[in-house]
């Protein structure tokens, strides 16, 4: 199947034109930046690295540092050519994605949708009350009757299948008549999420054209789902299209600094990586449709032979729907609109590092997938770097490890590295470490209306600062933690996926003590060995070690929920859904949007703000 969608010749983007002319010509000319990137780095770690002669160690360090380049240097890339596009094109949406060109706001809903709600132990208040707001809305868009609705469940605490089987039941019996509710509870569980997509894709795919794919905690407003449906029904060869998904507000402290660093670093990085990825675009499993027909056909996952965890169903099974659906021929692509899908994120640093060790697991899996026949190479790219994403952990945790030794070790540690190579390679490494995010707040600056959704210029700029300094910190606990996981992997060590604690609620220090005791060992061990071995030494490696030892208390601040309502109130962390809630966001009482928050005054020219320049 020949992919039709033509994504050449855009005479408003500049910047590339020669190269660009063809997706082919965009991936040889990002492929080329990424591979010359990683070339002049390692060549600075190698320079850095040989006064004295270059040894055992010095490979190892360069070796261990070159594992952690590729997510790093692509993230660069991604965030340059996302800014430019955002900046240069008036429409950078349609240019990353053609196929949404095509559709029209006034289309008719012709095909028939399931919204597919995959909940296990989940709150049942809260997800009925975020399905009925978008029942409602599809409801009063006059398209109920070509939607339908799955409620699948794979819970297993009785007081929670009760709760389902009543709430659920009523939801039933509210919309018989006008959309269809289906509520379904597997006995048995296996294949986990992907499994009960699979037992719906069997007993009702047939009936349905698309399918909606909703977490527990996903919610879209009636536009964003009518966009997909209508996109999708516009390009037959479109087999998945995947909507960006941004952050609800939230009253938790750590998933406000969390995604609003996220929120600045999203949109010029999904941007950049569609404008390159094209119809080798990403699938993360929610918010997304899917076309039914040939996802049946060809995305069933394979069994992994072994035993868990490395064996047995594949756990991360998003990423590899996507690559068997690019590679039956059909196109996945991602829409990178902010508008209208949202999704809750972990409130706990302890839920947060117990979500990406789930991750985690699963992506290791993906060392067996990697040699499947007939993927795309883009495809096959992604699948390692999926894997290389957590393999960064361990490589960069031994890269510091084995800097602190050899400085500590050394007779003058000032001897041990060229210091003028050494501070440009830090400085870069910072820039493309915080390029995506940098990029976005430059973007968000350049606009009035755009910093008014954030609260303005002061609350940006400090929530900027404020969320770097947090995200360092955050670094070296969250890497330890993967590196932990990873070395018990081969010995049977695995995640356990258990349900998900959205909503917010405090850490004792006893708690996050039982969970981060590694890292605050090894921060306050290395701390005390290179004060003795190599005082001048510590300075460089203080951000990376005060993070480690200040793990628990971390841990214990950022989940009082308290202080986020605090931060809600005066507006620290704002994100765009929180100056202006959405009718969705409102209908689902979230309780910092029940928190009174400052007006946003301003001197500049009201006039200015329909622009949005």
């Amino acid at each position: 199947m020949e992919n039709t969608t033509s994504e050449s010749d855009d005479p408003s983007v500049t910047f590339s034109d020669g190269l660009a002319s063809s997706l082919r010509g965009r991936r040889n000319l990002f492929a080329a930046l990424v591979l010359g990137k990683i070339t002049a780095m390692c060549g600075l770690m190698i320079a850095t690295l040989s006064r004295g002669g270059f040894g055992t160690l010095d490979l190892v360090l360069t070796a261990s540092f070159l594992i952690t380049l590729p997510w790093t240097v692509i993230g660069f890339w991604n965030a340059v050519i996302g800014f430019l596009i955002l900046r240069l094109r008036r429409d950078p949406v349609n240019l990353v994605c053609p196929a949404a060109k095509e559709s029209t706001g006034d289309a008719p809903i012709e095909g028939k949708t399931a919204l597919l709600s995959c909940i296990r132990n989940e709150d049942v208040e809260a997800v009925a009350r975020k399905l009925s707001v978008m029942l409602e809305g599809l409801a009063s868009a006059g398209v109920a009757d070509r939607f339908h609705l799955y409620v699948l469940s794979d819970s297993t605490w009785k007081d929670v299948v009760a709760e389902e089987q009543k709430i659920f039941g009523r939801l039933q019996d509210r919309w018989r008549g006008i959309l269809a509710v289906t509520y379904r509870r597997r006995q048995e569980n296996p294949g986990f999420k992907a499994g009960n997509i699979h037992d719906f894709c069997e007993r009702w795919g047939h009936l349905h054209d698309y399918a909606l794919v909703l977490d527990a905690d996903s919610l879209m407003s009636t536009d964003a789902i009518l966009r997909l449906v209508r996109t999708m029904q516009c390009n037959p060869r479109l087999g998945i299209l995947q909507h960006l998904t941004v952050g609800m507000p939230t009253a938790s402290p750590f998933a406000r600094v969390f995604q609003f660093g996220m929120r600045l670093g999203m949109r010029s990085y999904t941007v950049g990586s569609a404008w390159w990825q094209g119809d080798c675009g990403p699938y993360w499993g929610h918010n997304a449709l899917i076309r039914l027909q040939p996802f049946i056909e060809h995305c069933h996952l394979p069994k992994l032979p072994g035993r868990p965890p490395l064996g047995g169903w594949i756990l991360s099974h998003d990423q590899v729907e996507a690559v068997l659906m690019r590679r039956a021929g059909y196109e996945v692509r991602v829409l990178p609109d902010e508008e209208g899908s949202w999704e809750e994120n972990p409130p706990t640093l302890i839920e947060f590092i117990r979500r990406d060790l789930r991750w985690c697991q699963g992506n290791m899996q993906y060392w067996r997938l990697l040699a499947m026949p007939g993927l795309h190479p883009v495809s096959r790219a992604q699948l390692l770097l999926a894997i290389l994403m957590f393999i960064g952990s361990p490589a960069w945790i031994a890269f510091m490890t084995l800097g602190m030794l050899r400085v500590g070790m050394a007779e003058d540690p000032s001897q041990t590295f060229h210091a003028d190579t050494g501070l440009l390679l830090f400085g870069l490494i910072m820039t493309m470490v915080f390029a995506p995010k940098i990029a976005t707040l430059v973007d968000v600056l350049a606009s009035r209306a755009k910093r008014l959704a954030f609260g303005g210029v002061l609350r940006v700029i400090t929530g900027f600062v404020t969320e770097i300094v947090f995200s360092t910190l955050l670094a070296p606990v969250v890497a330890l933690a993967h590196t932990r996981f990873l070395l018990g992997l081969p010995f049977g060590r695995a995640a356990v996926w258990s349900v998900q604690r959205r909503t917010g609620h405090r850490v004792s220090l006893a708690e996050g003590f039982e969970r981060l005791w590694l890292q605050t060992l090894f921060g306050i061990s290395a701390v005390l060995w290179l004060g003795l071995a190599a005082p001048a030494a510590l300075i460089g490696f203080f951000p990376f070690l005060l993070g480690s030892i200040l793990a628990v208390p971390i841990a214990t601040i950022t989940a009082e929920p308290r202080l986020g309502l605090m931060h809600s109130r005066v507006g620290l962390w704002r994100i765009p859904e929180e100056s202006n809630p959405s009718h969705e966001l409102r209908a689902i009482q979230l309780p910092t949007l029940r928190s009174p928050r400052p007006a946003i005054t301003s001197s500049e020219p009201v006039a200015d703000a329909a622009s949005g320049r």
